[in-house]
């Protein structure tokens, strides 16, 4: 058995090192590849068992692992939507079949129906803001969809969140009752006026007045109508009632608002959602009035380009400035990134060596922290795949020098016979 199993182990030898230069080969092919993860082969001797002053020569066995933990280094582009991760974490993307993979191959641009797909078509995943602000999925996928930023359609936002800054004379003069604005008498008197714009769930313009009256030491009412109910070249009597009244009380002593005094007024917008405007800066100070105020909310835009935050929060960016959340990106990751199983397309999935999925936002738990405007490139170094390449070629040749020793020695057994 001993010239066999040399030559048994010589082929062992050199199956191995053809399996190290084929992984040599397939990471310098894939040099260039972004999110590409080192594969290399790990040897480990296989022993058979000898007895009574012979030996059995045994071999040797390869496994092929990948250094997927190993990050690549990152390259900065121009494009907004390429996405790499620096540290721990991976991508959630889709395939055609839709079933979700792992991936650090960030560089993604939108396909026919506004998706965002990489170099292999695998689609990314993400948390809608469609029904609030998103929360993550920590042991699965569920509530995860594609990414998708149609840039064609229209979008409005409805008015929801504003801000009211006004200083109120302290020596402005009383207002009686039954001629306050909240009255919608003709000769409703007021102190001050301001106007501010809202927006509709179309998109439409909603002009909404605000009256500011004192009506006694310290006391203010605020009133808010809608400028379409207000009467021909006037203001009142409005026709309907006001969209929302509150009184704010200020301290004396300082001049801003008193501790029990409300610090913002709700009303609905017509025709569109709830707004609730924030006054808790009003001060009653000894000068003139001056008054400034904002409400958020956009007319009907286009969306005209795509902005990805570095807490992984997809934006949209309309053509007048405004901006809207639309997705927020989470990371994956596994107990053992090295035993997840390789797909191609640089994509990967859970194996039973690797554990099971967490999901998680950037930055949080350990996981690493979106960066837009780069993509990971492969973790392959050209000068040691060399190296090892030359290593493995040296080791096969010495393999068959082993073989072909016991083929010889082989054919020198058998000629003794004749």
């Amino acid at each position: 058995m001993g010239l066999y199993g040399m030559m048994r182990t010589g082929v062992s030898g050199m199956a191995a090192q053809s399996n190290r230069l084929s992984t040599v080969a397939d990471n310098i092919a894939n040099s260039s590849t972004n999110g590409y993860k080192r594969a290399k082969a790990e040897f480990s001797s296989l022993v058979l068992p000898s007895s009574g002053g012979s030996y059995n020569s045994g071999g040797v066995t390869t496994s092929i692992r990948y250094e997927i933990s190993k990050s690549g280094p990152l390259q900065y582009t121009t494009s907004g939507t390429d996405l790499a991760i620096e540290g721990n974490g991976f991508f959630v993307v889709q395939g055609t079949n839709g079933q979700p993979f792992l991936t650090r191959a960030g560089s993604f641009v939108p396909n026919a129906d506004g998706e965002l797909v990489n170099a292999a078509g695998y689609k990314l995943m993400g948390y809608s803001y469609a029904n609030g602000v998103p929360a993550v999925t920590a042991n699965g996928y569920a509530g995860l969809e594609t990414v998708t930023i149609a840039q064609s359609e229209l979008v409005a936002t409805p008015s929801r969140n504003g801000s009211l800054t006004a200083n109120l004379p302290a020596g402005s003069d009383v207002v009686a009752a039954a001629d306050l604005p909240s009255a919608n008498a003709a000769t409703a008197q007021y102190t001050h006026k301001t106007s501010l714009v809202a927006y509709d769930n179309l998109g439409g313009k909603q002009l909404l007045d605000v009256y500011m009256t004192k009506t006694g030491a310290d006391t203010w009412e605020v009133t808010v109508y809608d400028r379409a109910d207000a009467a021909p070249d006037t203001s009142f009597p409005y026709a309907n009632p006001p969209l929302a009244t509150t009184t704010l009380t200020f301290d004396p002593t300082n001049g801003k608002l008193a501790g029990g005094s409300p610090t913002d007024i709700s009303l609905t917008v017509p025709g569109g959602d709830t707004l609730t405007i924030d006054m808790s800066d009003m001060t009653q100070l000894d000068t003139g009035f001056s008054v400034t105020g904002k409400v958020d909310g956009s007319a009907p835009y286009a969306i005209d380009s795509v902005e990805i935050s570095e807490d992984g929060t997809v934006f949209a960016q309309y053509a007048d400035g405004s901006r809207r959340a639309l997705y927020r990106i989470p990371l994956a990751t596994v107990q053992s990134p090295d035993q997840l199983k390789v797909i191609t397309g640089n994509v990967f999935s859970e194996s039973a060596d690797s554990g099971g999925v967490q999901l998680g936002f950037s930055g949080s738990g350990g996981l690493g922290k979106v960066t837009p405007g780069a993509v990971e490139r492969s973790n392959v170094d050209i000068a040691t795949e060399l190296t090892d390449m030359i290593e493995a070629q040296r080791n096969y040749t010495a393999n068959s020098k082993s073989f072909q020793t016991g083929s010889e020695l082989m054919e020198l057994l058998v000629n003794l016979k004749r």
